[in-house]
């Protein structure tokens, strides 16, 4: 029978298995010489308890997990392309198009475009994407789609899914990403792995490896999920680099519909006025403020700095809490991912969140008076010094 199995005979009772399971899966009945553990059935299969047993009394067996996919019967990677108001595709379709391209090649299979637009879309998106790396193109052009309802979205996705078998479907996680993907995964009984930052093909197994922070972001966690399908998975803006267009490639566009039953639940009544201000995650030269400045007047500098350099301002979590600075500019796990061709951090120390967010920048200048810091693993520069001084002796060159 599958579970947590304690062999009463070889178990002592000394409760260490106990201390090291952080569930509740295990507790310890009886006195004295009869003391023996004993299954709680809230066990998780963490395998603490195994480890922490001296006498080997302790063995896991895992359930099969129920309603479980003919894994053989899928292939193919897909990516789910959002569109804008205006119905320009989002650049992160593209750039989760160039890494499904990298994963293909790993598999040896093909990789489709989903594609949904109201019905008065502009033409054009599906060479876009055919010359981003999509060998096959799904487009659905139906005015239910034009109010992106989350709901007509996954009804379209699901439906595709379920005929066609994808053993990949990746999506940007943006706001509507964000809402899209778990209701599918819910609908199709499969996983989803939530702002992942690297993706790979496990050569043996054939499983997406989908990485992203864990635990506050302490440490970084790979997921698989070896029994369902399709694995899914969500990746932020600015995580990895779009290709270059390659106009010479050739895929098949193939038009689809939407079920005639599915009708939007959502009214729109009225569209917010987005800020006019530019997005740092489109910003070809950034600068990057952390702590490490000293206090908010020094941000003056940092101004400075970034208009001789003709960049925009980043800025780390604590700079936002601090008040010095606005959430829009916040860089990491918790704020935007960025790709700058260049990236000056000041006074950053490089927190694996932190990190995660700037894993697309070409060149990181990092300025830190902490030799140690780890945002210095992540510079093709490092400047070890007093933040303020180096920007002051930085802009009297550019200035001077």
């Amino acid at each position: 029978m599958a579970g947590l199995l304690i062999d009463a005979e070889k178990c002592v009772g000394c409760g260490r298995c106990v201390r090291a399971c952080a569930n509740g899966g295990v507790r310890i009945e009886g006195e004295r010489r009869e003391r023996r553990a004993v299954a709680t059935g809230d066990c998780a299969y963490c395998g603490s308890c195994v480890d922490a047993c001296p006498v080997g009394a302790i063995a896991i067996e895992k359930p099969e997990a129920a309603g479980a996919a003919d894994l053989a019967a899928y292939s193919g990677i897909w990516v789910f392309c959002q569109v804008d108001g205006a119905g320009a595709v989002l650049p992160v379709a593209f750039e989760l198009l160039g890494k499904a391209r990298e994963l293909a090649a790993a598999r040896g299979c093909a990789v489709t475009a989903v594609l949904g637009e109201g019905a008065g879309a502009p033409e054009g998106n599906e060479a876009q994407l055919i010359a981003a790396g999509a060998d096959a193109v799904l487009v659905c052009k139906d005015e239910r789609l034009a109010a992106h309802d989350a709901e007509c979205f996954a009804r379209l996705i699901c439906d595709l899914a379920g005929e066609r078998k994808p053993e990949i479907i990746l999506y940007g996680a943006t706001n509507f990403g964000r809402e899209l993907a778990p209701g599918v995964a819910v609908r199709l009984q499969t996983g989803l792995t939530a702002d992942c930052t690297v993706l790979s093909m496990d050569d043996e197994t054939g499983l997406l490896h989908q990485t992203r922070p864990a635990f506050g972001g302490n440490l970084m966690a790979t997921i698989m999920c070896p029994a369902h399908r399709p694995q899914m998975a969500t990746v932020r803006p600015g995580i990895f680099r779009a290709p270059e267009p390659d106009a010479t490639r050739t895929g098949m566009v193939e038009k689809v519909e939407l079920a005639a039953d599915v009708a939007p639940r959502v009214e729109v009544l009225e569209h917010a006025t987005p800020s006019d201000e530019p997005s740092i995650t489109e910003a070809e030269r950034l600068v990057v403020v952390g702590r490490g400045i000293g206090s908010k007047k020094n941000l003056k500098l940092v101004r400075r700095l970034a208009d001789a350099l003709g960049a925009e301002i980043g800025c780390t979590r604590p700079v936002v809490e601090a008040g010095w600075m606005e959430y829009r500019h916040q860089v990491g796990q918790t704020g935007v991912s960025v790709a700058p061709k260049l990236l000056v951090s000041i006074g950053v120390s490089g927190a694996i969140q932190h990190l995660a967010g700037i894993s697309g920048a070409e060149c990181v200048v990092a300025i830190n008076e902490d030799a140690d810091a780890p945002i210095f693993g992540a510079a093709q520069y490092s400047v070890v010094g007093d933040a303020v001084e180096v920007v002051s002796a930085l802009l009297a060159e550019l200035e001077g």
